[in-house]
């Protein structure tokens, strides 16, 4: 299949990948993602790029997508489920 779009992966440009995250108490998600779609809603716990300190996302709905580059998905508080990556 030819795909005119295989060197365009800007951060504005679409997921080309898309991959489970499994919350965790110190590990980084990797690779970072642009996104994340939340396929169970519930609270999330994490850290974004650049940033010094976790935050937490409240309510999140099923099927939302989460237009945040999070470094980290913490485990501790983080209620959301099936949480898969996009980058």
């Amino acid at each position: 299949m030819s795909d005119r779009f295989e060197n365009v992966n800007g951060l504005a440009d679409p997921a080309r990948t898309a991959f489970a995250i499994t919350p965790h108490a110190i590990n980084e998600v990797d690779p970072l993602p642009k996104a994340l779609y939340i396929g169970t809603g519930g609270d999330l716990v994490g850290r974004a790029a650049g940033s010094t300190a976790d935050v937490t996302f409240k309510n999140l709905a099923s099927g939302q997508i989460l237009d945040v580059r999070l470094q980290y998905v913490r485990v501790s508080g983080t209620s959301a489920t099936d949480i898969v990556g996009l980058a």
